[in-house]
């Protein structure tokens, strides 16, 4: 189902989550839930990846991850502060340390000028560190090599999160 370079980023992600006992949660919009199923394609994945959310309308990004109306109102959906919003929620969410969320238009209609068919934003928090941010301009290549460019960025940074994970984080 996944190509071979998601799967290998996969396996290393969850080899580094056990190694540093740390769970991740992640929170998706334009993937509709690729990012956890990449994850959960690897055997072992139910020992570090502990959940995840799909919150592909406002309604459900503000119910479940408690983004709130004022920012998607004033930025929309896809924009840092509601991708910042949704990783902070399925932390606060959930029993894990490191999260991952996106959010972006994979077309092939729904961009704009300003947020144009490609644009992507993910984020990664980690309990007592930074949240850290990539904004993704993919261009209109297509809705499906779109978002197998977003679980590859979202992996990444996922793994650049937990690299700099620290149990001391957390005291």
């Amino acid at each position: 189902m996944f190509s071979e370079e998601i799967r290998a980023l996969s396996r290393t992600l969850l080899d580094a989550c056990r190694t540093k006992g740390v769970h991740i949660v992640t929170a998706e919009s334009c993937t509709g839930g690729l990012i956890a199923a990449a994850l959960t394609e690897i055997a072992g994945s139910s020992e570090v990846f502990e959940r995840g959310f799909v919150t592909y309308q406002n309604e459900a990004k503000a119910e479940d991850l408690g983004v709130l109306e004022q920012t998607l109102l004033i930025h929309g959906a896809v924009s840092e502060p509601v991708a910042r919003q949704m990783a902070e929620g399925a932390l606060n969410r959930s029993a894990s340390q490191v999260s991952v969320a996106v959010t972006g238009v994979a077309g092939p209609g729904g961009g704009s000028v300003e947020k144009p068919v490609g644009l992507v934003h993910i984020t990664s928090a980690s309990t007592g560190g930074e949240t850290l941010h990539l904004r993704c301009e993919f261009g209109d290549i297509g809705r499906e090599r779109i978002r197998e460019a977003t679980v590859s960025k979202a992996l990444n940074l996922l793994a650049e999160a937990v690299g700099r994970y620290s149990s001391n984080n957390s005291a």
